[in-house]
């Protein structure tokens, strides 16, 4: 599926979906938002995926947050809450994809931008690429979910830290506060690094891989523990009782019995 600023390919169980709007610093407008939860609900009962990856064009900017000259139009109540709830729907369809989806910033997550990119299961970063929430510049809080996704990985105290100081968080100390989960190499192209991360989650199967992203959806909503534990045990079902399962089973066996 492919529209005018969401462009989408599939290969190898990996769904690859681009924000192409560079001229615009992939600026989140509610038409990109609109592609963009068209694109995620489009593939999602594609039972062959393994995982999705997210970036936006160019070198400069994974997403630019919401398109200012398009959002001063919004300007009373009514509108308000219309604007967020679809920006919110845009990044819940990310959010709710049956597979992981990797946020990979090609460049700076600003604003909206960093919303966007806090709302897929993992990011990598780019050397050069930082995370702000910036959105107290413009006088305005977190309005598409980001707030708390971001208050999930780093917890209350951090998340107040970079609401209120407005920081541009580079990709190292994205890593070390656990909202990057890697970062490219030195030297290595951007291209490289996503191949280098995807590398071990592309031998694994697309139900398992259903099956750790439901855990994970399932505490994210705010399960409690009886629920966790049988979204757990679905998952152990789906996993456990399918061909793979016995199938690399008794492919390590037999690795064992060989060195006997």
């Amino acid at each position: 599926m492919t529209g005018e600023f969401i462009k989408t390919a599939i290969s190898d169980g990996v769904l690859s979906v681009l924000v192409d709007r560079e001229p615009k610093r992939n600026a989140l407008s509610l038409s990109v938002l609109g592609e963009l939860h068209d694109a995620f609900a489009h593939h999602a009962a594609n039972d062959s995926l393994i995982v999705a990856v997210v970036r936006g064009a160019g070198d400069r900017c994974f997403a630019a947050g919401g398109d200012l000259r398009e959002l001063d139009s919004v300007r009373d109540e009514s509108l308000l809450r219309e604007m967020a709830a679809a920006a919110f729907n845009a990044l819940a369809a990310i959010r709710h994809f049956p597979v992981p989806v990797i946020g990979a910033l090609n460049g700076d997550a600003l604003g909206g931008g960093a919303e966007f990119a806090v709302a897929c299961d993992m990011r990598l970063f780019a050397r050069h690429a930082r995370i702000a929430f910036v959105q107290g510049k413009l006088c305005v809080s977190p309005a598409w979910g980001g707030g708390i996704d971001l208050m999930r990985l780093v917890g209350p105290a951090n998340a107040l830290r970079l609401f209120s100081r407005a920081e541009f968080i580079d990709a190292e100390t994205a890593l070390a506060l656990g909202i990057a989960q890697a970062v490219a190499a030195q030297g290595e192209t951007f291209e490289a690094a996503i191949e280098r991360f995807l590398e071990p989650i592309k031998t694994m199967s697309p139900q398992v891989m259903r099956a750790f992203k439901a855990l994970t959806r399932a505490q994210r909503d705010g399960a409690g523990a009886r629920e966790l534990r049988e979204v757990e045990i679905e998952g152990l079902l789906e996993t456990w009782l399918h061909d793979d399962h016995w199938n690399a089973a008794a492919a390590v066996q037999a690795g064992i019995d060989a060195k006997r």
